[in-house]
């Protein structure tokens, strides 16, 4: 391998022309050659024994020569790379130009790592929520368990919004039954508005026993078989069921948790409550200190850098689907993208991803920062603990210089957090507007409900659970 030129290019691109000499591809057509012959019928000579001198006499001297230069072009472009001291960031563009006895040239488009360089690091502004916990908060995270410990109570009286019923129904268009329209013994919540607008209302006021015929009017944007449609449906209660809720003593608490009582319980989920927020609050300050970060980094990305880290990011997602069965195009299909729009649509995050490590390595360097041989080693037996690996195991699948990498990287992350200044998150005109000069929110009066959206699909009513409000 003989690298003959090296160009700069514009955005980042570097223009190799490589030469591999005529006794290595020549090497390289023999060994195709030997791979390829059996497949292919000399009339005079038994499959797979016709000579190469006869084959390349039938179809041309060069009839090896592309699948010759595509065993050699991706060791001899390596080969380049290293020896040019190049860093390449993307997939090269390579383009043949020539091939003959005397070997094969071609030329390589390398798009290599841009210049950059940080502006301020220290001191940077960015917003932090200040984490407090109320009684609300509180009650709020006790109503999951307060839920699955309620029980349903048949009663004898008229069925009430929030209680649920046990229901034979069916419909009927023009008094003939429509396909989906019919269930037995249907466990329905009256105000959950699982079922078309109008049905739930319909029975609210019914007995254990009672019969109706109930009008209804299916939604526009239904079905295209019922969408508008007015039908009915003859209904027939067998039960009422009313939500009986726990007592909220010391004892539920010992039914819901491993606390004695009401008072411990209730503190502990406060204090996890707390724990989480504040998590989440640090997350969002560190994301809003790199934001500010990258702001003051200089630089002008590559196309072909950030297309390739996007690639990268959905051949990821394709190799996590194929580990858990699904193949990749199906998933595709079921969300209805292409690579193409995936493509697109990770471009942004493949950005800041890129910007986010050229942010970090500048300050890495600007502070002169190194990872210590005692440092390395603990990140690697961290590794091993988190992934029930042995070290050696690690160590195999994790190049040092990687984990130097994200170490140093980390290093640069704590420093500007360290140096940044948190800021209260500055309160919009509208919640501002919230506020009484009592510091009240004014009292207004609730707003009403959108009218429920059923969704397209089988037409059975029931079946708009998830698509209503």
């Amino acid at each position: 391998m003989n690298v003959k030129s090296k160009e700069k290019q514009e955005n980042s691109a570097v223009e190799l022309v490589i030469e591999v000499g005529a006794e290595e591809f020549e090497a390289a057509v023999d060994k195709v050659y030997r791979k390829n012959r059996k497949n292919i019928s000399v009339p005079g000579f038994r499959k797979g024994h016709a000579p190469r001198k006869i084959i390349e006499g039938m179809y041309g001297s060069g009839v090896f020569y592309e699948d010759a230069i595509d065993e050699l072009y991706p060791a001899a472009y390596a080969q380049a790379v290293e020896q040019e001291g190049l860093d390449p960031v993307a997939y090269p563009k390579v383009e043949v130009v020539e091939a003959g006895k005397n070997g094969f040239t071609f030329k390589a488009l390398v798009t290599v790592r841009p210049e950059y360089k940080i502006g301020t690091y220290k001191g940077l502004s960015a917003s932090k929520e200040e984490v407090k916990i109320t009684d609300e908060d509180v009650e709020n995270e006790l109503k999951p368990y307060i839920q699955r410990a309620t029980r349903l109570v048949n009663v004898e009286r008229e069925a009430k919004e929030g209680d649920t019923v046990l229901i034979d129904f069916e419909g009927f268009d023009n008094g003939v039954p429509f396909e989906g329209g019919k269930g037995e013994n249907y466990a329905l919540e009256l105000g959950s508005h699982s079922f078309i607008p109008g049905f739930e209302e319909g029975v609210v006021g019914l007995k254990p026993g009672d019969e109706k015929d109930l009008d209804v009017t299916f939604p526009e944007d239904y079905t295209p078989e019922l969408a508008g449609k007015p039908v009915v449906f003859k209904i027939k209660v067998h039960e009422v069921k009313e939500p009986q809720p726990p007592v909220l003593d010391d004892e539920f608490a010992k039914d819901v948790s491993d606390f004695d009582t009401l008072e411990e319980f209730k503190k502990d989920l406060g204090e996890k409550l707390k724990e989480r927020r504040e998590h989440a609050a640090e997350h969002a300050f560190e994301d809003a200190v790199m934001d500010a970060l990258i702001e003051n980094l200089e630089v002008e990305l590559p196309q072909a850098m950030v297309d390739f880290r996007a690639d990268q990011v959905i051949q990821d997602y394709a190799e996590r689907f194929e580990r858990q069965g699904i193949p990749f195009q199906q998933y595709l299909q079921m969300t209805g993208q292409t690579l193409e729009s995936m493509r697109e649509q990770g471009r942004g995050a493949a950005e800041r991803q890129i910007k986010y490590e050229m942010a970090l390595d500048a300050v890495a360097a600007a502070e002169n920062m190194a990872v210590t041989d005692e440092e390395l080693e603990a990140e690697y037996k961290s590794m091993a603990e988190q992934y029930s690996m042995e070290v050696d195991q690690v160590k195999a699948a994790a190049p040092a210089d990687d984990v130097k990498t994200t170490l140093l990287r980390r290093k640069a992350l704590e420093l500007v957090k360290a140096e940044a200044k948190a800021e209260k998150p500055k309160k919009t005109a509208a919640k501002k507007a919230e506020k009484t000069e009592e510091g009240e929110a004014p009292a207004e009066e609730a707003p009403k409900k959108r009218a429920t959206r059923s969704r397209k699909g089988t037409p059975t009513p029931a079946e708009t659970a998830s698509e209503q409000e």
